[in-house]
């Protein structure tokens, strides 16, 4: 079942030109990246950057806004230092196609342990990447 949008709060808008060895730009100017495909990947590797390092850095963004935003209303303070080290891996998956999975870790320096699992699953609960991966991709979210 697609979950629809009750409303439109933000849109961004990106034009990419040249696929994994071109660039993307974002409609406002904050974001221009020029991609290269990884070697891993039969490309030629370089200085660019590539979907799947943007999507783990929009994801751990994502969550780390997302753990803010429950943090209150659980009355648990994130820590200043909080951090995720995002790991997302490519590969092949059923019917010939290609897939991705995501690995977290997210380090919540100085929490006891059940108020950090608390806080990772709310956020879990509300993140859109974590809404927009659910049951779809292999998603690991480890508190270091």
């Amino acid at each position: 079942m697609v979950k629809k949008l009750e409303k439109v709060v933000y849109t961004a808008h990106a034009h990419t030109t040249g696929g994994r060895e071109g660039n993307s730009k974002s409609s406002d100017g904050a974001l221009e990246v020029t991609l290269s495909t990884p070697k891993e990947m039969g490309g030629a590797g370089g200085s660019g950057t590539n979907p799947e390092q943007l999507f783990a850095a929009g994801y751990s963004a994502c969550f780390m806004g997302a753990m803010k935003a429950v943090s209150g209303k659980l009355k648990i303070a994130v820590p200043a230092d909080a951090s995720i080290d995002a790991s997302v891996s490519f590969g092949p998956i059923e019917n010939n196609a290609y897939g991705i999975a995501v690995k977290m870790e997210i380090h919540l320096p100085g929490l006891e342990a059940d108020k950090a699992k608390e806080l990772v699953a709310a956020a879990h609960h509300v993140c859109p990447y974590s809404n927009a991966t659910r049951d779809n991709i292999e998603v690991d979210l480890v508190i270091a």
